[in-house]
């Protein structure tokens, strides 16, 4: 998973300090996400590369489209994106994690262009977009924040175009104190501040910003599962992660603690893709 909008305060989480030094291996400190980037992971959305795919599919790209990807991660969205052929795209993101990984895709694309500035004030023309997408940015959002970025991408959206999200759901059928519990683990776990929705709060917020829900599609939250690694990195790039969390003081207990706080919340986490349609004034 990626953060791009600037993420709030770590909740539920604390880092041992003595003397004013934090102790430990780094790898059990970063935040969840950008620790999966740096041993080689480039897949970070929850549904993986196949819901990605899917998402992309019924947002029916085509050669020409102008579109904005708010918080790329480390690229791997924009390659299928640049492969579309747009007339223009524009990786939107405020943070340096990833900048170079991302830079290195859009190398050699000239309408590609990489824009530092945060995904709810992109400072980007107004209805020049005819599509925007953003995967796993708005889970770590507080419910402001969130609608700020789904009210930022709509007023960047020409009529007609269509904003694709790509983030974790809770289930609608457990109580909210359930809910809260599981989105403290969570963010515990991660050491980032992670707030997912139902899916039918997901649709809310969009339908709240003036858009119309045209699609939507589900995929377990299997991260870190060995299927899903192969089936996101291929064979190859899953042994490289694997190497590279041997190799990385305490990125191995820090995995494991990831992977079976995910496998204990999988009756109640899963990962929702939905595109949203601006519809023409009038």
């Amino acid at each position: 998973m990626a953060s791009e909008h600037r993420p709030p305060r770590d909740e539920g989480t604390s880092t041992p300090v003595e003397h004013g030094r934090r102790q430990g291996p780094e790898a059990a400190r970063m935040q969840g996400h950008w620790l999966l980037a740096k041993l080689g992971k480039r897949v970070l959305r929850p549904g993986g590369i196949e819901l990605t795919r899917r998402l992309l599919r019924a947002a029916d790209i085509r050669p020409g489209c102008r579109i904005v990807e708010l918080g790329p991660g480390v690229g791997r969205t924009a390659e299928l994106l640049l492969g579309s052929s747009p007339a223009s795209y524009r990786a939107v993101d405020p943070n340096p994690e990833g900048r170079e990984q991302v830079a290195s895709v859009l190398a050699g694309h000239p309408g590609a262009d990489y824009v530092v500035a945060d995904a709810a004030d992109t400072g980007l023309p107004t209805g020049e977009a005819d599509l925007v997408v953003g995967e796993a940015m708005l889970t770590m959002q507080s419910e402001e924040g969130k609608r700020a970025i789904i009210a930022e991408a709509a007023r960047l959206l020409a009529p007609g175009g269509r904003y694709a999200i790509h983030e974790l759901a809770l289930r609608a059928d457990r109580g909210e104190e359930e809910r809260e519990a599981a989105r403290k683990r969570l963010s515990r776990i991660i050491k980032v501040g992670a707030r997912p929705l139902p899916e039918e709060e997901w649709r809310a917020l969009m339908t709240g910003a003036g858009l119309e829900v045209v699609w939507t599609g589900t995929a377990p939250m299997r991260l870190l599962e060995p299927r899903r690694l192969i089936a996101d990195e291929g064979v190859l790039g899953a042994l490289r992660f694997w190497r590279a969390v041997r190799r990385t003081p305490g990125a191995l207990e820090r995995i494991r603690a990831m992977r079976e706080t995910f496998r204990a919340q999988g009756e109640l986490l899963s990962a929702v893709g939905i595109v949203a349609r601006k519809p023409a004034p009038g």
